[in-house]
């Protein structure tokens, strides 16, 4: 269990890294490429774009061949687009690299989550997606401080040397010790048909689409401090790559507390009850954040609030995905594939929407952070409706 855990884990973490590593160099990039802010944030936006449509295509390949040969050939070519990265001299060039490197990473988190579907049910599905959260926390800890020191030693395109030989070491380990989790028994129909099939019994599903919009917009409060903090703390607030890595290190850290604390609240208390109090609670701290943002109470009442909401998304983030995958274990890479595609695509909508109302005020990305929480509570109640998967998901007796 836990060989597989710390594999999977490092499967997931394919995505944090692949987006965090890069932030602290944005500004380095700006100069260095002779462009500008905005540019370069789009290239986290492609990133996060390649990370959506990836998860939809490997998904639903995935219900069809299997999840191993999908997963070795897609790390296998994010190897080779992060050495082109780390060998471009143009912004255009990273723009459509990144675009690649995103897709292709996309393999480590969707069917890393199909196949723990595949394997597991219930409160255990329930723990070890929380467990894994363990392992995918570390990941936007160690990302912001690993890249910051690539760049006091070197340039910033070191940073896709390091990131092809993590996607490397994952192709070695995957080879290795990744068995196949889906039987050809179990295996959808081949062809582009029963892969839209599956999308369309998906989107049919009020409560599936319920929490897919609720993951939605509470990770969009995710992705407008990913794509607003570099600005906000190392230009406006004046910290150093090392100290604004630190500020980042303690939202990461919260998120990953939250998740284990999840861990073991979910053995116990069923993920809807769980959500129904930290989606809420959401809404509060980002609220409180904004106002604090709007008060110019300086940059450690806005840490306090970015942690706060970071804790909050630690909580939501393993849960939806056990409701989401519950009710459709015959298609766990598609239902996968939809929940962290539409993830993505809100992230990346979201971080263009945070640069267009500039850096020298945290008010705008607090604000998206408020309009983000309210709605993913909005979806939930409305759309996921936790009473009724109260009554239809018994938690109790699951093995």
């Amino acid at each position: 269990m836990l060989s597989r855990l710390l594999l999977f884990g490092a499967l997931v973490g394919i995505g944090p890294l692949t987006i965090d590593m890069y932030l602290a160099a944005f500004p380095t990039v700006v100069a260095d490429l002779g462009t500008t802010e905005a540019t370069v944030q789009l290239t986290l936006t492609a990133t996060l774009v390649g990370l959506a449509l990836g998860q939809l295509t490997l998904g639903a390949v995935s219900d069809t061949v299997g999840r191993r040969v999908p997963l070795i050939a897609a790390l296998t070519a994010y190897v080779l687009a992060s050495v082109a990265i780390a060998l471009t001299d143009t912004i255009t060039a990273v723009l459509l690299l990144r675009f690649v490197q995103g897709f292709t990473a996309a393999a480590g988190m969707v069917l890393s989550q199909a196949m723990v579907r595949d394997l597991y049910s219930g409160s255990q599905m329930a723990t070890f997606i929380s467990r894994l959260f363990l392992i995918v926390g570390v990941a936007p800890i160690i990302a912001p401080t690993l890249g910051a020191q690539f760049l006091i030693f070197w340039e910033w395109r070191s940073i896709f040397w390091g990131l092809a030989a993590f996607g490397l070491a994952l192709v070695v380990l995957s080879s290795l010790f990744v068995r196949e989790t889906l039987p050809a028994e179990r295996r959808s129909a081949r062809g582009p048909g029963p892969a839209f099939r599956s999308y369309g019994v998906l989107l049919r599903d009020r409560r599936y689409v319920g929490l897919v919009l609720t993951a939605a917009t509470a990770m969009g409060a995710l992705f407008a401090y990913i794509s607003s903090a570099t600005f906000i703390f190392q230009d406006l607030y004046g910290m150093t790559t090392q100290q604004y890595a630190l500020v980042f290190a303690g939202g990461a850290g919260a998120l990953t507390v939250a998740s284990q604390v999840n861990g073991s609240l979910v053995k116990r208390i069923h993920p809807a009850r769980i959500l129904m109090v930290a989606l809420p609670t959401g809404v509060v701290v980002s609220t409180t954040l904004l106002a604090a943002s709007l008060l110019d109470l300086g940059v450690w009442a806005v840490t306090a609030g970015v942690v706060g909401v970071m804790g909050v998304v630690g909580f939501i983030m393993p849960n939806n995905p056990v409701i989401a995958l519950n009710d459709h274990g015959a298609r766990a890479g598609s239902a996968a594939a939809v929940l962290g595609a539409t993830n993505f695509l809100f992230g990346a909508l979201i971080s263009p929407v945070s640069g267009a109302f500039g850096t020298d005020s945290a008010v705008p990305m607090a604000a998206i952070m408020v309009a983000c929480t309210s709605a993913s509570l909005v979806f939930f109640w409305t759309l996921a409706r936790p009473r009724e998967i109260l009554r239809d998901m018994p938690w109790d007796s699951r093995p």
